[in-house]
């Protein structure tokens, strides 16, 4: 396509774009024809000539094969903010790590590929600053300060798509792996459990279920880290549980206000906050929503999951919620060698619009039995698939929360 500076207004870079032929579509949806395609190579040139001075946003397309041309992305990133650029990360397969690096950099907002329906549009849309959640393991901005402790913690609420995904177990096992990643700077790290009916954060620990629990819940206007703290539990010397109550409550015993209390005092308490989440929307998912810095969706190659996924979809979009801060997790994801199960990903990606960006193996019968002893799977199977998938997470979202809060400790000691 031939650029002609004196009529786009935008433009896409891309190391081809016909690999992005999605996108295509969306560009000419959002702005007409007034648009235009440059390799990556040549979009440094051409993004420091004055006349993409008229440019309201660039699209910087990207996949997996472009993390190894890192360098030149951060390169195009500063010569499109240079000039006050709206800079669109469009990325498929690309690892957490790469996407807040880039985000970091100065990128403006990042949308999977296949694009969501309208979110090329609601991007652009949106007035010009940094998202508030960068990426899967975005740390707390720089600037916050926390207001009751000494900590800025990364909160992650989990979702299961369907019953029996393996949500809760990626919950308990993600908090467990990040409690004993750093055996120098020993991240705390806190669980909490909002299955408040049939939560098994518990079960899976062994832990007992405690009246404190709920009487934390609903006292949240008293509540302060001590009064959290005492209803908390402890697994392993190391882990900070919160259970689900004794006694089945309804969804309603809390409201907004109360999660946004819970969440708050437990972030400016701990390095990181899990929320295991119930199989349901209520009055105060929209706070988890908000507080959250990125949300995993647990699913399965099935059709309950793809349904359920779908209506979340729809029902965020709707709502105006930050459906962006979701990334998908496919558990029992088809090998390497299945082809046709490969495929099938690909196609339930596409029909459903999400970027499926994490896939773990079958853990087997080694999650089973971890769950019917009561502790992770670090401790029952350190070996098993799923684990060491899990793990690799967990080291993938502690690395950028301290490369993202390195200059901070500069500063401060500055």
């Amino acid at each position: 396509m031939l650029i002609e500076p004196q009529s786009i207004i935008a433009c896409t870079i891309s190391r081809d774009i016909q690999e992005f032929d999605l996108l295509i579509e969306d560009m000419q949806a959002t702005v007409g024809d007034r648009w235009g395609d440059v390799g990556l190579a040549e979009a440094v040139t051409f993004l420091a000539q004055p006349d993409s001075d008229q440019l309201a946003f660039v699209a910087l397309a990207l996949d997996s094969a472009d993390e190894a041309d890192l360098d030149r992305l951060i390169l195009i990133i500063a010569a499109a903010k240079a000039r006050d650029i709206r800079v669109i990360l469009v990325a498929e397969g690309v690892s957490p790590t790469a996407l807040h690096q880039l985000l970091r950099e100065g990128a403006d907002e990042f949308i999977p590929y296949p694009l969501p329906e309208g979110e090329l549009q609601r991007a652009t849309s949106k007035p010009k600053g940094r998202p508030a959640a960068p990426k899967a393991a975005s740390a707390t901005s720089s600037a916050e300060v926390a207001v009751k402790g000494e900590h800025s913690g990364v909160v992650i609420p989990i979702y299961a798509m369907a019953g029996g995904v393996g949500g809760s177990t990626l919950a308990v096992n993600l908090a467990w792996e990040l409690a004993i990643i750093d055996k120098d700077l020993s991240p705390r790290v806190c669980l909490i459990d909002l299955g408040l009916q049939f939560g098994s954060v518990a079960t899976l620990l062994d832990l007992p279920r405690r009246e404190a629990v709920q009487e934390l819940l609903t006292e949240t206007e008293s509540m302060d880290a001590e009064a959290l703290l005492q209803a908390l539990q402890t697994y392993g010397d190391k882990l900070h549980v919160l259970t689900s109550p004794l006694d089945l409550v309804p969804l309603d015993l809390v409201d907004s206000k109360d999660v946004e209390r819970l969440i708050e005092t437990a972030r400016v308490n701990f390095d990181y906050v899990i929320i295991d989440m119930p199989p349901a929307l209520s009055d105060w998912s929209e706070a988890v929503l908000n507080a959250a810095h990125l949300c995993f969706a647990v699913l399965q190659l099935d059709m309950r999951s793809a349904q359920n996924t779908l209506r979340l979809k729809r029902a965020l979009t709707t709502e105006g919620l930050p459906f962006q801060k979701i990334r998908f997790v496919l558990n029992r994801a088809p090998g390497f060698t299945d082809l046709n199960g490969r495929s099938r990903v690909k196609r339930m990606s596409e029909s459903l619009g999400i970027s499926i960006e994490v896939q773990f193996p079958d853990g087997g019968r080694g999650v089973g039995e971890a769950a019917d002893q009561g502790i992770p799977l670090a401790e029952s199977a350190p070996k098993n698939a799923l684990r060491r998938e899990i793990a690799k997470l967990a080291r993938s979202i502690h690395e950028v929360n301290l490369a993202d809060a390195a200059p901070q400790k500069v500063r401060a000691r500055a």
